[in-house]
């Protein structure tokens, strides 16, 4: 299958690698680009990462093959309304958002009876790196790509999109978007939360320079994802908000237990908790 011409709004790492590796499988005959920033889009444009800049929006996505939103999940609702009239009958869309139920309303909202022709997707291969010159053409290879089908996707939307990711070198599954929210609340949204909270937490304190002098590997490691997108962060937070307040709410339950363990020097509980999680944590790395 090939894709005579993909429009991409967002050419920064999620977009630009999605443009990149599709170059890399020759599955591709043009692409343009649409964003926000003339400078990121004339970057993009002299590193090969699209043909051209989009200058209109209707025409271009009226005969295009493909379109993906790259863009923060706070400003997809928007897109969808500019691309909606004028998608082509044939054209297929997908996103890159880390969040589902609230692209998957937007969809419903914005697009019509073109929602039948978004698949909404979620690329598990971000990166505290961002912008156009953060894009690669191997970044989605073994990566895995949830798709979360709308009931209106005819078979054929959904093949089309599917391969595209697959072309990518992802590995493409499904999802319900409930299911996927709730699963990525505990393992991708909590974890950024946690790392972003406990940097403020040190970043308002007297003696933070000092702290921070005498950080090493494991703070790194742990703190490294609050390194990512604010901005895009900030909109995948108050989208999933349900699902990560649970998920909150829980982690601060074991969080004062192991408060209360610590208070009573229950070196045996901590110990029990410690070893699970490093057991799971070391079948999880073997998988």
């Amino acid at each position: 299958m090939k894709y005579n011409k993909v429009v991409i709004f967002g050419v920064g790492l999620i977009g630009g690698s999605f443009a990149l590796a599709l170059r890399r499988a020759g599955v591709v005959g043009e692409v343009v680009g649409f964003g926000r920033s003339q400078a990121t889009l004339e970057q993009a444009r002299q590193l090969g990462i699209i043909d051209r800049i989009g200058q209109d929006v209707a025409a271009d996505v009226s005969d295009a093959d493909l379109v993906l939103l790259a863009t923060p999940v706070g400003q997809m609702a928007a897109l969808m309304a500019q691309i909606a009239p004028h998608l082509g009958v044939y054209t297929r869309v997908t996103d890159g958002g880390s969040t589902k139920g609230d692209v998957v309303a937007a969809a419903y909202a914005n697009m019509g009876d073109r929602a039948s022709q978004f698949v909404p997707a979620h690329p598990i291969a971000g990166a505290e790196q961002s912008g156009a010159a953060a894009a690669k053409a191997d970044l989605y290879i073994g990566k895995k790509v949830v798709l979360t089908p709308l009931p209106e996707n005819s078979p054929e939307a959904i093949a089309r999109v599917r391969h595209a990711w697959e072309l990518c070198g992802a590995v493409v599954s499904s999802l319900t978007a409930q299911q996927h929210d709730e699963v990525f609340a505990a393992v991708s949204h909590l974890p950024h939360l946690l790392s972003f909270a406990l940097v403020h937490d040190l970043a308002q304190r007297d003696n933070r320079d000092q702290l921070l002098s005498f950080a090493a590997s494991g703070f790194r490691d742990f703190t490294r994802i609050a390194a990512s997108s604010p901005e895009m962060w900030r909109d995948i937070c108050i989208a999933n908000r349900d699902a990560l307040l649970g998920e909150l709410a829980s982690y601060m339950q074991e969080l004062d237990v192991i408060h209360q363990a610590l208070a009573a020097g229950d070196a045996n509980q901590l110990q029990e908790i410690f070893s699970l999680a490093r057991e799971v944590r070391g079948n999880w790395t073997q998988q």
